[in-house]
């Protein structure tokens, strides 16, 4: 009996553990309102980004950049790919929202995508410059939304549910520091330094 008990206690701590690398900075959470304080922080997050990260990698040799966070996990090389991925898309959302009445946006598979060879063995610094590039046109779009804007929505396609832009602002600002977080803990293991 003492040994079922060991057994569960060691399976629960390992699903515990993978549930801590999966989301180190926990789970997203969509705000359902927010102030104009709160959309501050937010693109504050995105527009540090690009710094941060090149920062946190500069010193990343090949091993390190193609060694997963987690088991089962993406690459750190596969991250920044997707990370510039992720937020071309969500560049595009905006886009979207901004110039169509509720527009359904195009999902995309991006499991699929970080196993295309640009993602899995391509040179980081074209996506650190990517983002860099890209961030620093998106911040200042974010900057100069309205109210009005911040609250005009796009449909999701697979879930069919409404998003508003200050919500998506919220959730890249997320994004950001959720894949940051899964970089940051592999420049910290001690095998490493």
């Amino acid at each position: 009996m003492l040994f079922l008990i060991l057994v569960h206690y060691i399976c629960i701590m390992e699903k515990h553990d993978l549930e801590s690398l999966k989301y180190p900075i926990g789970k997203m959470q969509i705000p359902e309102k927010y102030t104009d304080e709160s959309v501050k922080q937010w693109i504050n997050t995105i527009a540090d980004l690009p710094h941060k990260l090149e920062h946190l990698v500069e010193d990343f040799d090949d091993l390190q950049l193609d060694t997963p966070y987690r088991p089962e996990g993406w690459t750190v090389r596969q991250v920044i790919h997707h990370m510039a991925d992720s937020h071309l898309n969500a560049y595009i959302r905006f886009k979207w929202t901004l110039t169509e009445d509720r527009p359904t946006i195009k999902a995309y598979h991006e499991d699929r995508w970080a196993t295309l060879e640009d993602a899995k063995d391509a040179d980081i610094e074209m996506s650190l410059n990517l983002i860099e590039s890209l961030h620093r046109r998106w911040v200042y779009m974010l900057k100069s939304l309205t109210s009005d804007q911040l609250e005009r929505i796009f449909i999701h396609p697979v879930s069919q549910k409404e998003i508003s832009l200050a919500q998506t602002i919220a959730m890249y600002a997320w994004h950001s520091e959720h894949h940051f977080a899964h970089i940051t803990s592999l420049a910290k293991r001690e095998d490493w330094i």
